[in-house]
């Protein structure tokens, strides 16, 4: 399909915080960083050893959650469940779904009603993410660079649910870019503008989250392991070229625009640590891991907790920098998610949980209420392209902002019912 000129405008003018979506030939499973099966990937527990523990989330010690366990693990009566719902609800009440454009940010928020939806089972949010889907289906839509990857994602879950073909028509659209139009690097990444080399033919942090949760959901739902495949590639092509041997990533690689290459943008690596800890929950939950994607998110890890501002709890923009700039909220939340969803499979261990409480606490410091006492998320950075210092620092923050309230829900659905 072809881009209109507002969507070009759009591409060129924006550059923000795109996303993208991607598939790989080379697969192999259980995965590794390299896309074949190691040695060490392979089970090789010695009989006379202690059994592992299950995961935290598994109610049952030799199979994964299933929807009713996952739910309960996030306990749906809970306060934060509740606080979810209430910041869901005004969001719905002034936004209606058929007005919130084909634009990733909203793609971030959409994707959060659909955890919120699967906690608490309340229809409502799935109507709301299934009415934007069906407005743009009947209006048309647009699939020709990353930004606008990240949408299909809620079509592959409504399609997974209610089996209409016109959600697998997105999906079907959404893999055909990734896989017949988008250029790619020499090693084989994603252009962040799709066919366009005007720019360069250039990776940025955020598609690791936009294209990652595509793939990871068809791929867990569908039983696709090429799919998955695509996403550890992908992952590991985006961890060579863009992790600091310090665990942060840089926000672009191959980019021709004006831009910093040691500085860390901290929304940018709240997409991967929350991409990369869903990937690994479906890699364990087939029974496979992928130890190169582990390893790097380890030290990922190191470097979130290590920056992690000790009165607020949350993190600078620009993270290696801390009070040259300012705090920021969707990093913030998106790093608890990440964090809580890494424990939660085991993949890291309880020092990670007073990280993530802090970082709670400081991200419910950035609710405030309306006129008539609706909670909203303040304090987000708007679409941030990869830039020098001045940039991140002097990026505006607002309130009600899609992505910002899509990051504090996830947040708060899934710190829910964790051991704080």
């Amino acid at each position: 399909m072809n881009l209109s000129p507002r969507s070009w405008s759009l591409i060129l003018i924006v550059l923000a915080t795109l996303s993208g979506c991607s598939n790989s030939q080379d697969t192999a499973t259980p995965a590794d960083g390299d896309g074949e099966a190691s040695e060490e990937d392979a089970d090789d527990t010695d009989g006379d050893a202690e059994p592992e523990p299950p995961p935290f989330d598994w109610c049952e010690s030799d199979s994964p959650p299933d929807a009713a366990c996952y739910a309960a693990k996030r306990d749906p009566d809970s306060e934060s469940v509740a606080l979810a719902r209430a910041i869901a609800d005004r969001y719905m009440d002034v936004h209606p779904a058929a007005e919130m454009e084909w634009i990733w940010e909203n793609a971030v928020v959409m994707f959060s009603f659909t955890e919120l939806y699967r906690v608490t089972g309340d229809v409502r949010y799935r109507d709301y993410y299934k009415d934007w889907i069906d407005h743009h289906i009947e209006a048309g839509y647009v699939i020709g660079s990353s930004d606008t990857c990240a949408e299909a994602t809620m079509a592959a879950i409504l399609y997974a649910e209610l089996g209409e073909e016109k959600y697998l028509q997105v999906v079907d659209d959404a893999f055909y870019y990734l896989d017949e139009v988008a250029l790619r690097t020499e090693q084989g990444g994603i252009n962040h503008l799709g066919d366009v080399s005007a720019f360069g033919v250039t990776l940025w942090v955020d598609s690791l989250f936009m294209f990652g949760n595509l793939l990871t959901r068809w791929g867990e739902w569908a039983d696709d392991a090429d799919r998955l495949g695509d996403m550890g590639e992908q992952f590991r092509i985006f961890t060579e070229l863009l992790q600091s041997e310090g665990g942060f990533y840089v926000h672009a690689w191959g980019w021709k625009g004006n831009m910093d290459t040691d500085i860390y943008w901290g929304r940018g690596n709240g997409w991967v640590g929350a991409a990369g800890y869903d990937y690994l929950r479906v890699r364990l939950g087939r029974g496979e891991q992928d130890s190169f994607v582990q390893t790097a998110l380890e030290k990922l890890v190191e470097a979130i907790i290590a920056s992690q501002d000790p009165e607020t709890g949350m993190w600078w923009t620009v993270l290696n920098r801390p009070g040259e700039s300012y705090l920021e909220t969707s990093a913030g939340a998106l790093f608890a998610y990440g964090l809580a969803r890494g424990w939660r499979y085991g993949f890291l261990d309880d020092s990670a949980l007073s990280t993530v409480e802090k970082a709670m606490e400081g991200v419910r410091s950035k609710i405030v209420y309306d006129e008539q006492n609706r909670p909203v998320v303040s304090g987000v950075s708007i679409g941030t392209s990869a830039g020098v210092f001045d940039h991140y620092a002097n990026r505006p923050v607002a309130d009600d902002v899609a992505h910002g309230v899509g990051a504090v829900i996830l947040s708060l659905v899934e710190t829910s019912g964790l051991p704080l």
